[in-house]
């Protein structure tokens, strides 16, 4: 099921630039009981990154209400929304006018094993290294290849994910995922000021530890930091926590702060579903 633009029955344009070039961004958004879970936040990250990349944000009233007219009656499912920065122009310079395209799609919820949420998963270090681009870090624009190439690196069931670093040697995020350590009871997350995506659920998962007594730290992530951890995690908004048990040949505890998090976000997305 999708709405381009409002309608189930358009087409999209072969001289879309998000098509032509990945000119645009996505927001993948979980939807429960015919809600689309942190949609606000989902929404307010779409409109950071039209405004980093100079693209007109579609009207959030519009969005809402399109958004909410495709998960009608969905049980468990996942919303993507794109949004380019429309058609037109051939080469990279844009027309002066643009109307961009907005694209809502419904998919059936990904069937993962419960024990990847409740004993862990296994990972390993990917070879695919991430591009240093300040000007876009942070975003989820539609150019993902580094992410899709990382990825093809296995084809088994052996790992669950793949943990990135940066042509410095910098740890930064898990293909589909954010990481999380925990050494000391602190809470450390790669900062990503030149590379990477920064997850709705990051944000939220930070927010959750700071208003839980939990200290929260943004750094610069090494190797050796997280095979030193005493716990590590990783998230998206799909997955939700779901704790590293191994990383190639190191093992980790289920720790008490991860599965306080744990806690406090299904807590968190409860009260998001009843609201609605």
């Amino acid at each position: 099921m999708y709405l381009l633009n409002g309608d189930s029955k358009q087409t999209l344009d072969c001289s879309d630039r998000g098509f032509q070039y990945g000119d645009g961004l996505f927001e993948t958004i979980e939807v429960r009981n015919g809600t689309p879970v942190f949609l606000d936040q989902h929404f307010q990250r779409l409109q950071r990154g039209c405004q980093r990349m100079l693209i007109t944000p579609p009207d959030i009233t519009l969005l809402k209400a399109e958004a909410f007219q495709l998960v009608n009656g969905a049980d468990s499912a996942v919303l993507k929304l794109i949004v380019t920065r429309g058609s037109g122009g051939r080469g990279y310079r844009q027309p002066e006018t643009m109307r961009p395209t907005r694209l809502f799609s419904l998919h059936p919820f990904p069937e993962y094993p419960d024990n990847y949420f409740s004993h862990g998963i296994n990972v390993r270090f990917c070879h695919t290294a991430l591009g240093l681009s300040p000007a876009l870090a942070g975003i989820k624009h539609l150019n993902r290849l580094e992410q899709v190439m990382a990825r093809s690196e296995w084809n088994t069931d052996d790992f669950q994910e793949g943990l990135m670093l940066d042509l410095n040697g910098k740890v930064i995020e898990g293909t589909m995922s954010n990481l999380f350590l925990i050494k000391d009871r602190v809470l450390m997350t790669p900062i990503l000021d030149h590379c990477g995506v920064e997850g709705v659920l990051k944000g939220i998962i930070i927010a959750l530890a700071r208003a839980n007594s939990i200290q929260v730290m943004e750094k610069n992530i090494s190797k050796e930091d997280v095979y030193a951890a005493d716990e590590l995690f990783v998230s998206n908004s799909i997955i939700g926590i779901w704790p590293i048990k191994q990383l190639e040949l190191q093992s980790y505890a289920i720790g008490a702060v991860t599965q306080r998090l744990q806690a406090l976000l299904l807590a968190l997305k409860q009260e998001e579903i009843h609201a609605c």
